[in-house]
């Protein structure tokens, strides 16, 4: 009994040892398991998943798994722990993706649905963030579209897996202050128009460009035609100059051949510039603007100044200068016009030269000295003509002012003799009343104080008045007043007689 039971004692401590063992072993291989599956995914990283076994097929046309069928799994590892048996999963782990600064990031899908017919790109995404980022989501809910994606990744760390999409990095469109972007857009409706422009979002070339900026774009679904809206200086001249943006332009003068058959090179300058509004124009109808120079400004301004010198004789083309310059400056604004261009300034610098107008000047200079010698003999003759006819016109004034002066001293003598008869007539009439007023008064005196002693007061009065010495030097006979008065009398008719005053 005893040995039973030390047998059976043995036998179940056997029992337990083995079985601990192999929990042990089982334990181990399962700690080994786990501790095998456990994937840790840093925070720059992105775990890419494929299952191995049990998930059964994948649908034809797929490249990932969304429902855990056995391939590439849609879903990603995000950073952290996470168990993936290794015996069921591979697991990959990437760099998340990094967008530098100034590109963007151009996607091609490589599951999901069939483009629509007719479309090269998928259209943009509503949501970019998520049908970037989450892979199973782009191909279930999203819908998203197998192919080229016109959605773009903009700056900054995406976490994507790049099982379902192709990256490539691209410069951001960067339109530069003075430059203006002409877009042709791959996508969009079709529309079919007159001038080739449509609208912005359509399939062509977009009637509005983009202005200085800079635009994250697809630069494969949009073809980006960059056009520079400054000033273009451009001279048609002997010698080789530099444009304003630092360009050699060897354009040569334009060769003219007047109606008189002579030909000669014309040197001419001009300014131009296409607006920015006119910049898709001028892409649809020429193409770009390092092709207007060469196939429209220079072609056309050529054109006009040789078919407008056809019209006119070398000589009136070198003398009416100005007017070839406004009518060909005219003609060339219409026509740049009808493209999107704009002329600022054109202006002739020079007309010919030595050996192509040298006899026809010299010519021409001789006759015009000739001219201006008859011009100088002609205005001579006239300034002659002129003097003799002053000189005619003097004598003539001066014969008018001695006829006047001589009528008008006619008139004034006739005037200073009438004021002298009037002067004698009033002195006459003033010497008849004096003289009537002095008869009077002598006979009224004489009435009063008798003849001889009136005679006798106008005697002194004279004695008074011609200072005459009363002294009579004359002896007269007699006595009384008579004999006074006549010796008075005698020795005033002596002084009379000989001129001589008394005095006292």
């Amino acid at each position: 009994m005893a040995e039973n039971y030390e047998y059976k004692a043995v036998k179940k401590l056997t029992s337990l040892t083995i079985g601990s063992v192999v929990m042990f072993v089982i334990l181990g291989i399962a700690f080994m398991l786990v501790l095998t599956s456990i994937v840790s995914v840093g925070g720059d990283e992105v775990g890419i998943v494929e299952r191995k076994l049990l998930g059964g097929d994948l649908p034809d046309g797929r490249v990932l798994a969304v429902d855990g069928e056995n391939g590439i799994q849609a879903q990603v590892l995000p950073p952290g722990w996470h168990i993936k048996w290794k015996w069921l999963y591979n697991v990959k782990k990437i760099k998340w993706t990094e967008i530098k600064d100034g590109h963007v990031g151009l996607l091609t899908a490589k599951d999901g649905r069939s483009l629509p017919r007719g479309t090269i790109y998928a259209p943009l995404w509503e949501d970019p963030d998520k049908m970037a980022g989450d892979a199973k989501y782009f191909l279930t809910e999203g819908n998203g579209y197998k192919g080229p994606q016109l959605s773009v990744l903009t700056p900054g760390n995406y976490r994507i897996n790049t099982e379902l999409f192709d990256i490539k990095q691209v410069p951001i469109v960067d339109v530069k202050t003075g430059m203006v972007a002409v877009i042709k857009s791959n996508v969009g409706e079709k529309i079919e128009t007159e001038d080739r422009l449509v609208e912005v979002g359509q399939r062509g070339i977009w009637n509005k460009p983009w202005t200085a900026d800079q635009y994250y774009a697809n630069t494969n679904a949009y073809d980006i035609t960059m056009i520079d809206t400054r000033q273009v200086k451009v001279s048609y001249t002997a010698d080789v100059e530099l444009g304003e943006r630092g360009e050699l332009q060897p354009l040569k003068p334009i060769i003219v051949k007047t109606a008189d058959g002579f030909s000669f090179p014309v040197e001419v300058r001009l300014i131009y510039r296409i607006e920015g509004a006119n910049a898709p124009k001028v892409v649809s109808e020429i193409g770009s603007d390092e092709m207007v120079l060469d196939k429209l400004v220079t072609p056309r301004l050529r054109s006009i100044f040789i078919n407008n010198a056809e019209k006119v004789k070398a000589l009136d083309y070198i003398k009416l200068r100005s007017v070839q310059e406004k009518q060909s400056a005219s003609m060339l604004r219409e026509e740049l016009a009808k493209y999107g261009i704009t002329v600022l300034e054109i202006g002739i610098d020079a007309v010919g030269d030595e050996a192509s107008l040298g006899a026809l000047l010299k010519t021409q200079t001789d006759r015009e000295i000739a001219l201006q010698q008859q011009s100088t003999f002609e205005v001579q003759q006239q300034a002659a003509e002129i003097e003799k006819a002053l000189k005619k016109t003097k004598q003539e004034a001066e014969e008018e002012i001695r006829l006047a002066t001589a009528a008008y001293d006619v008139l004034i003598a006739e005037e200073e003799k009438k004021q002298i008869l009037i002067e004698a007539e009033a002195e006459a009439a003033q010497i008849k009343i004096v003289a009537q007023a002095k008869a009077d008064a002598y006979r009224l005196i004489v009435e009063a104080i008798g003849m001889e002693n009136a005679a006798l007061i106008e005697i002194m009065k004279l004695v008074a008045e011609n200072q005459i010495r009363i002294t009579p030097e004359v002896m007269v006979g007699g006595s009384g007043t008579d004999g006074m008065t006549d010796a008075l009398m005698g020795t005033i008719m002596r002084d009379k007689i000989s001129g001589k005053t008394g005095t006292k």
